[in-house]
C-alpha cells in the first residue's frame, strides 16, 4: 500500500479554520462604525520641512472608531487594491482577509484585488481579483505568497505617474499598502500626490514588520513581531538546552532587525541568554568595538573561573549601526557609494575597491576601514538596498565578535588572567521568522488590521495608517482608528540627501522593558537561567495560546 504524500499539513488544515476575534466595535461591519476625528497632528520632528513636503496631507487629525450608524459606505459598490511591501512578516495573508470580508460585508459587490509582485505590480499594472474562493486557501497561513512582496520604491516623477494611470485604468477607488516604515513612508508620498493630482483614490497603510520598530502609542506593534519572536525563541531555547548540556561551547547568535534591539530583546526575555547586547545602549554609552569586546571578555573569563566554558551571546543584526566608529563609517559609506558608483564600478578588484574608497575617507574613518578584516570591510561595501540602507542582514557581526574576542582572551591569557578554553560556534537567525504560520495572536491582530483599514478605505480616509490598539486586552476589547502618515515622520539622510521618512521606534532605555533586562542581566551572565520556551502553542490552555509579548505586557505596566 502506497502512502500519500498530503499537500497540507495537519496544522495548516486546523489554521484555515481557526476564525480571528474582531474588536467589538468592528463586529457589525463597516456600516456599524462611525469615524470620530481628534485635533489635528503635527510631525514627530522637523515639522516645517514635513509640511513643505505634505502640503496636502500634513496635520490631518487622528481618527478613531466608535459604534453607530453609517449606511453611506453600502450604497455604492468599490474598487479596492492591496499590495505587499517589503520584507515578510507572518500574518500577511490575514490582513488581506480581513480586507476582503470588511469590504464584503458593507457590500457583496465591493471587489479586491492583490498587486502582484509587491509596487513594482502597480507600475506593471500586474494584479489578480482575490476572491472569497481563493482566499480560503490563505488564511491564517504564514508567507506572503498569494500575490507576493516586494521592495520597488514608488517615488519618482515617472513612476507617480505610471502609478496614476494604472490606478485610474483600473477605477480603483482606495490603495492598501502593507508595509514597514519605508514602505509606509511610500505611501505616504502616494497620497500626498494622489491628492495633489485631485485623485479621488484613498491610500492607506497597515504596519508591518518583524523588527518591532514601526511603533508609538497608535501603533503598539507592527505585525508578525510576535509570531517571529517566538518562532526565534525557540530556536534560542533549544540552543540554551543544548549548551548547558554539552557545557564546551560559547554560541554567538545573530538575530535580525535591521536597525533596532527589539527582537534581541525580547527573545532575551523568553530565553535568559548568558549574554544580550543592546544596539541601542551601545549608542548610548558611545562603545567602541574594543569596549564591546572588553565587555564580552569579563563575563567569558568569570564564567571561566567557574569551570564555566560556555554560554549564549545573542547579538542584533543591527549593532554594528548602533557603535558610534561604525555608525560613522557607514554613513560615510553611504554618501561615497552614491556619489562615486561609477568609479567605484569601474574597479576590477576588492582591493582596488577597498583601496579606492579609503582614499576618499576622512583619516580617522580610513584607519578604521583598513584595520577591519577583509571579510567585513567586503561586506560593508556591499551594494545599498532600494531605500539607501547598508544590508545589515549581510554582515556577520557575530564573526567580527568572536575574532575579536579571541584576541582579546589570548592577550589575558599571557598576561596569566584568563585559564579558560574558548570555543564559538555562529548563528544568524533572520529569514527562518519571517514566514512562519502567524501565532494566535498576530492571527488576530492583522485580521483586526485589515478589516480595519477596509474602514478606512470605505470612509475615504486618505494618507492613513491602520491603528489597532490596547492590545494586552482581549482581542474584543482592542481599539481602532487610524493615524496620519505625516504625524510619524522626520527628516533623515538617505542615498546622500535629506528625504523624509516614518521614524524608526528603537529601545528605549528609559523604557520599562529595558529596566527589567538590566535588572536579570547580572544574574543571567553567572549563572544558567535558560528558558526554553518550544515552539508556538496553537491549541491549550490560554495563558499559553493567547500570550502576548513580554515587550507589550512591560510597556502597559506604566499605564
Amino acid at each position: 500500500m502506497a502512502f500519500k504524500i498530503e499537500q497540507c499539513s495537519v496544522l495548516q488544515k486546523h489554521r484555515l479554520s481557526y476564525k480571528p476575534v474582531l474588536p467589538k466595535v468592528l463586529q457589525k461591519g463597516p456600516a456599524g462604525v462611525v469615524a470620530v476625528y481628534g485635533k489635528a497632528t503635527k510631525s514627530v520632528a522637523d515639522q516645517a520641512a514635513v509640511k513643505k513636503m505634505f502640503p496636502n496631507t500634513y496635520g490631518m487629525p487622528q481618527i478613531s472608531f466608535k459604534a453607530g450608524t453609517n449606511k453611506n459606505i453600502t450604497k455604492k459598490a468599490v474598487r479596492v487594491a492591496v499590495v505587499l511591501s517589503g520584507g515578510q512578516a507572518p500574518g500577511g495573508h490575514n490582513v488581506i482577509a480581513g480586507i476582503l470580508d470588511g469590504l464584503k460585508k458593507a457590500n457583496s459587490k465591493n471587489k479586491l484585488f492583490g498587486f502582484i509582485g509587491g509596487p513594482s505590480g502597480i507600475l506593471e499594472n500586474k494584479f489578480i481579483e482575490i476572491t472569497p474562493k481563493l482566499m480560503a486557501d490563505y488564511r491564517n497561513t504564514g508567507g506572503f505568497d498569494m500575490i507576493q512582496s516586494g521592495r520597488t520604491k514608488i517615488e519618482t516623477a515617472q513612476q507617480l505617474a505610471t502609478a496614476k494611470e494604472n490606478i485610474l485604468k483600473n477605477k480603483i477607488d482606495a490603495l492598501v499598502i502593507i508595509g514597514g516604515d519605508d514602505s509606509n513612508t511610500n505611501a505616504g508620498i502616494i497620497a500626498e500626490y494622489f491628492k495633489q493630482q485631485k485623485i479621488d483614490t484613498s491610500v492607506i497603510g497597515v504596519p508591518k514588520t518583524i523588527d518591532g520598530d514601526l511603533k508609538n502609542e497608535h501603533i503598539e506593534t507592527s505585525f508578525g513581531f510576535d509570531t517571529a519572536t517566538k518562532i526565534y525563541s525557540e530556536m534560542v531555547g533549544n540552543i540554551c538546552r543544548d549548551v548547558n548540556s554539552a557545557r564546551k561551547y560559547w554560541h554567538f547568535i545573530r538575530l535580525m532587525g535591521r536597525s533596532a534591539s527589539h527582537i534581541a530583546l525580547e527573545v532575551a526575555f523568553k530565553t535568559h541568554p548568558n549574554i544580550v547586547l543592546i544596539g541601542e545602549e551601545v549608542l548610548a554609552k558611545k562603545m567602541t568595538l574594543a569596549q564591546i569586546v572588553d565587555n564580552l571578555a569579563k563575563v567569558v573569563v568569570a564564567r571561566a573561573k567557574d569551570e564555566k566554558n560556555f554560554g549564549v551571546v545573542l547579538v542584533p543584526e543591527g549593532l554594528i549601526e548602533f557603535i558610534p566608529e561604525m555608525k560613522a563609517l557607514i554613513a560615510a559609506l553611504n554618501d561615497l557609494l552614491a556619489q562615486n558608483e561609477k568609479q567605484i564600478n569601474a574597479c576590477k578588484s576588492f582591493e582596488e575597491k577597498k583601496k579606492f574608497i579609503i582614499s576618499k575617507l576622512p583619516a580617522n574613518l580610513a584607519k578604521l576601514m583598513a584595520s577591519l578584516p577583509s571579510n567585513i570591510a567586503a561586506q560593508l561595501m556591499l551594494e545599498r538596498d532600494p531605500h539607501g540602507n547598508v544590508q545589515v542582514s549581510l554582515i556577520e557581526t557575530e564573526k567580527l565578535l568572536v575574532e575579536m574576542l579571541k584576541t582579546k582572551l589570548a592577550e589575558l591569557k599571557k598576561q596569566g588572567k584568563y585559564n579558560g578554553k574558548f570555543s564559538a560556534i555562529m548563528h544568524f537567525f533572520g529569514y527562518e521568522g519571517r514566514c512562519g504560520v502567524p501565532s494566535a495572536f498576530d492571527a488576530n491582530y492583522t485580521y483586526a488590521l485589515g478589516y480595519n483599514a477596509s474602514v478606512l478605505a470605505l470612509n475615504k480616509c486618505s494618507g492613513y495608517l491602520s491603528s489597532v490598539k490596547n492590545l494586552v486586552k482581549k482581542p474584543q476589547d482592542w481599539q481602532c482608528g487610524g493615524i496620519p502618515l505625516t504625524m510619524m515622520m522626520n527628516m533623515e539622510r538617505r542615498n546622500g540627501k535629506e528625504k523624509p521618512v516614518i521614524k524608526k521606534a528603537l529601545v528605549e532605555l528609559k523604557g520599562q522593558p529595558f529596566k527589567v533586562l538590566c535588572a536579570h542581566r547580572e544574574v543571567w551572565a553567572k549563572t544558567e537561567s535558560y528558558v526554553f520556551p518550544g515552539p508556538i502553542q496553537y491549541y491549550g490552555p490560554a495563558e499559553i495560546t493567547d500570550i502576548t509579548t513580554y515587550t507589550l505586557r512591560f510597556e502597559h505596566l506604566k499605564k
